[in-house]
């Protein structure tokens, strides 16, 4: 091999996975020397939870009754989750400016391990945040009532949106230029997807010409999904599919967003030239 000749990385899906959990534990890595990040993160969805639970839970009544911390709960996990992709945006932005991903392209690895790596990270810091999230949950009065299963199949669930969502914040980070832009769109998108749904309150409560788009709108269907599978209150605002299949729809929309963000991203990164 001459001198200057960037080696072509072989090895097929092998070595696509492997390379994938290489850039994974590299994201892992960071965590542990900027745990200010995670610890963060986990401090604003519990000022969250003490905020709706505290502050608003006894202003906020409930169709057919129930316990405003069960109901609230869910859509904190749901909000923390979405809000992810904003932090996928954001350090997307930061390895392009620093010309990590520029080097990474340039070493003989598997050119989908930048973005699956991600992915992965993403699905394992999300995982400990949730894990988090739900002991402090059980510390304010939340609980599940639908045995393990349902449990297992609610986080599972979860852990699917978050692998959709990455994939949103890999498109947002590659196709803005710098980490204020990353995060503002991220924000602007992410607010009205949060608040004009039932994380927070009944959707009967909303105006009438908002709940259509409460109704179908993926943080509510995921909220909603997540709330059943643990026997949590559950009101609904009127009957429509979103309404009575929020699983089903909740899997249509993961698999909407990574059949247009996934290929969106790929064709960023490949085409990156900054």
């Amino acid at each position: 091999m001459s001198a200057g000749t960037v080696p072509v990385a072989g090895g097929g899906l092998k070595q696509a996975v492997t390379d994938g959990w290489l850039i994974a534990w590299r994201h892992l890595k960071r965590v542990s020397r900027i745990p200010e990040l995670a610890i963060m993160m986990i401090i604003q969805s519990i000022m969250f939870v003490l905020l709706f639970a505290f502050v608003f839970g006894g202003a906020i009544p409930l169709p057919g009754g129930g316990s405003y911390r069960e109901f609230l709960l869910p859509g904190i996990y749901a909000q923390t989750i979405v809000f992810a992709s904003s932090i996928t945006a954001v350090g997307m932005v930061d390895d392009v400016s620093k010309g990590l991903l520029d080097r990474f392209r340039s070493l003989p690895m598997a050119r989908s391990a930048v973005l699956s790596g991600r992915a992965i990270f993403d699905l394992i810091y999300q995982f400990g945040i949730l894990i988090v999230l739900m002991a402090s949950g059980y510390a304010v009065g939340w609980a599940w009532h639908d045995g393990f299963g349902n449990l297992l199949a609610g986080i599972g669930l979860l852990l699917l949106f978050v692998f959709a969502m990455s994939w949103v914040g890999i498109w947002i980070g590659l196709s803005m230029r710098t980490v204020e832009s990353a995060q503002q769109v991220g924000f602007t998108v992410i607010f009205p997807l949060t608040f004009i749904s039932n994380a927070f309150v009944p959707l009967a409560s909303l105006p009438s010409w908002l709940r259509p788009f409460a109704e179908w709108n993926p943080v509510s269907t995921l909220t909603s999904s997540i709330r059943e599978l643990w026997g949590n209150p559950n009101p609904y605002a009127t009957e429509n599919f979103p309404s009575e299949h929020p699983v089903v729809m909740t899997l249509i929309w993961i698999g909407i967003m990574i059949a247009i963000f996934a290929p969106l991203g790929v064709r960023k990164y490949r085409n990156l030239s900054r």
